[in-house]
């Protein structure tokens, strides 16, 4: 029997925890790390050997070393948490996490960013766009993707997600609580958590590493359009549209993805 690599994901959060249980099941070794102690228990009960970890702007709280330990793949999945603290510095914490990962058995890292590095540009948007971020989420996040893949020591795969959604996460289900949807003409650019963790998983193993690959569901609706079909599907209230739009096409592909994994989207229609 093959024994597979060991994978040490750092953010077990609504992205990593799940990606956890499913490589478990598909008897991986994984390695989880979390920042609250509160939450442990949850990742020690589905047999993640389970580390604290805190990455803060100077300094890393727990164990680094024996979270790398003997794991060939290192997959970083945690938020940049700009929105909640402005001044806190994402990039300053992945460079201080660079050494370690250098001096530990990792070989390869999957990355875990955004189309938030695209910025605002409209149109087609694809891997060969050059990203031009505006908000500082999508600039510390770029910074973030050129250090890992400057580096020599270890090769690093780029995953941009477009809006994330999930079983109980939908971007636009605050928007239709506030019965007032503005910009309703513009299309979206979402993925499904169960196509975040197919793409990972088939990243890593057909071993694609050293790319950088858009994660983003070919379904490109309107607000208006997809707003109307979640509202009906979920019994909530169809709500209003702003009068006053202006169409903006903005279509993140995932073509690349698409070819090179030979990935077919679980949920093509979001729903």
């Amino acid at each position: 029997m093959i024994k597979l690599e060991s994978i040490s994901i750092l953010g077990c959060g609504w992205l990593g925890f799940p990606l956890a249980k499913a490589l478990l099941k598909m008897e991986y070794p994984v390695k989880g790390s979390i920042r609250q102690e509160s939450i442990l228990g949850r990742l020690i009960q589905e047999n993640i050997e389970a580390f604290l970890l805190d990455l803060e702007t100077n300094n890393i709280k727990g164990d680094i070393g024996g979270f790398l330990r003997k794991s060939s793949t290192l997959i970083i999945s945690i938020p940049p948490g700009l929105r909640l603290n402005s001044s806190e510095s994402f990039f300053s914490k992945i460079k201080l996490l660079i050494p370690h990962i250098e001096n530990s058995s990792i070989q390869n890292v999957l990355f875990i960013s955004s189309t938030s590095v695209y910025g605002t540009q409209m149109g087609l948007i694809n891997e060969d766009t050059a990203p031009i971020p505006v908000t500082e989420v999508g600039k510390q996040l770029l910074q973030v993707e050129q250090l890992l893949k400057c580096n020599g020591n270890f090769q690093t795969t780029i995953l941009r997600f477009g809006g994330l959604i999930g079983e109980d996460r939908n971007p636009l289900h605050n928007l239709i609580k506030k019965n007032s949807i503005t910009d309703a003409d513009n299309t979206i650019n979402f993925i499904h958590l169960d196509d975040c963790l197919g793409i990972i998983i088939q990243i890593i193993q057909q071993k694609k590493w050293n790319e950088t690959f858009n994660a983003v569901t070919p379904y490109h609706p309107t607000k208006r359009e997809y707003c109307t079909i979640y509202a009906t599907e979920n019994n909530l209230q169809l709500p209003s549209f702003s009068k006053i739009t202006t169409k903006k096409e903005r279509v993140i592909s995932s073509k690349k993805t698409e070819i090179i994994l030979g990935y077919k989207f679980l949920r093509r229609n979001l729903i």
